[in-house]
């Protein structure tokens, strides 16, 4: 009987989820917030808690976690990561400085203390990759001069991931200054050895895993992600970063070949992983939090557009392309929940999780926006204004100010 109801709840759940995200692709917007709108539905407080498959939803969404970092590896080789790093690691740290900031200095305001804050910091500094990625192909700007600079910052944040994760990992824990240091020491070190043997051994680590038969290949791939990732989370190191190290060694026809293989399963379990989060967000939580969310997501995706301009300044692009830039850097997503979702689950601070949920809502909804209209209401504003920087009479015309035609 007790099958019988899972079976229920959880293909109730799969089909649910499919055609949640059918209406998503019809208006053209990410599904996110409407999986994280489902699992409010369907968790505490919600209007029909689940009860048998709530284990094995938790299961697929640690699953679905482990996946989506596998598949942010597969996008990039060592070299790549090495060469981004040597040459975009200023507008990492301004991304850095001027996104994290607003999350620490907010958690401490609303006096959840100090890990909190290194919580927050992480849920407003990370942008959406996959959501970002999806915007740029709907608008045709895979091919743009700025969209390099975009995955540049992207690039940087997923590395930075590999060390701000462990740190987290290790504070929401509770263990202490020592056993913390030797938690970043071992994920430091371990990330140092993956990345020397993925640039000096790429070759040969692909070459072991290849196989031309697909099936072989999807499962010595999964398998291999998923034992690598419980290693690591044995190691008190987190398991989505020994599955985003172990996409990074893959190269070549391999990463491609288990790209292909696996986005189907990513998306299946990741689409899982927002309706457990959501589980475990009572929606009774989200109103008292609400304003402090949208006032977060007001000054993060301001900072997130002038971090995207800086960047894209810095590498010469022109003026409107620095606006496309910035206004496509603000969609935060995944990785905001799964940073949340840790301090949750560790029971850090009970209105975290409401407010990172609503945090996000807002963000996905108004990501793909200003990644569409930051640029021409930019344009708009500044064609308005005289040499001066003062507006200009109605009629009078307003002096033109040469621009290089650079990403236009």
């Amino acid at each position: 009987m007790h099958s019988a109801v899972l079976l229920i709840e959880f293909g109730s759940i799969i089909l649910g989820l499919g055609l949640l995200g059918r209406f998503a692709a019809r208006f053209r917007f990410s599904p996110i917030p409407l999986y994280l709108l489902a699992g409010l539905a369907f968790g505490e407080g919600g209007l029909l808690p689940l009860g048998a498959s709530e284990e094995f939803v938790a299961t697929g969404a640690e699953i679905g976690v482990i996946l989506l970092l596998l598949m942010l590896g597969l996008e990039y080789t060592a070299s790549d990561l090495v060469s981004n790093l040597k040459a975009h690691y200023p507008s990492g740290l301004v991304d850095c400085a001027l996104n994290a900031l607003p999350g620490a200095v907010a958690a401490l305001l609303l006096g959840w203390g100090p890990v909190a804050a290194v919580v927050l910091a992480g849920v407003t500094w990370i942008s959406s990759s996959g959501v970002i990625a999806k915007v740029l192909g709907d608008l045709g700007r895979v091919g743009n001069r700025e969209t390099p600079v975009i995955l540049s910052v992207l690039v940087l944040e997923d590395l930075a991931m590999a060390v701000y994760l462990p740190i987290v990992t290790a504070l929401v824990a509770g263990v202490g200054l020592a056993a913390g240091s030797v938690t970043l020491a071992i994920a430091l070190g371990v990330a140092g050895l993956v990345l020397f043997a993925a640039v000096r051994y790429g070759r040969v680590i692909s070459r072991f895993v290849s196989s031309d038969d697909p099936e072989k290949l999807l499962l010595v791939v999964l398998g291999l992600t998923i034992l690598v990732a419980g290693v690591a989370q044995q190691l008190q190191v987190s398991a989505a970063v020994g599955a985003f190290l172990v996409g990074i060694a893959l190269s070549g026809e391999v990463a491609e070949g288990a790209h292909t293989l696996l986005s189907p399963l990513r998306d299946l379990f990741a689409a899982v992983f927002f309706v457990f989060f959501g589980l475990h967000t009572d929606p009774a939580s989200i109103p008292p939090v609400l304003l402090p969310a949208l006032a977060l997501a007001v000054v993060t995706a301001a900072t997130k557009i002038a971090t995207g301009y800086w960047a894209a300044r810095r590498a010469g692009i022109s003026v409107k392309g620095r606006w496309r830039a910035g206004g496509a850097l603000v969609a935060r997503g995944e990785f905001s929940i799964v940073i949340a979702g840790l301090a949750v689950t560790a029971g850090i601070e009970p209105s975290l999780g409401p407010l990172a949920t609503a945090y996000v809502l807002i963000l996905v909804v108004v990501g793909p926006l200003t990644a569409r209209y930051t640029e021409p209401l930019a344009t708009r504003w500044t064609r308005r204004r005289g040499p001066r920087g003062t507006v200009a009479a109605a009629g009078q015309p307003v002096e033109a100010r040469p621009q290089t035609p650079v990403g236009d």
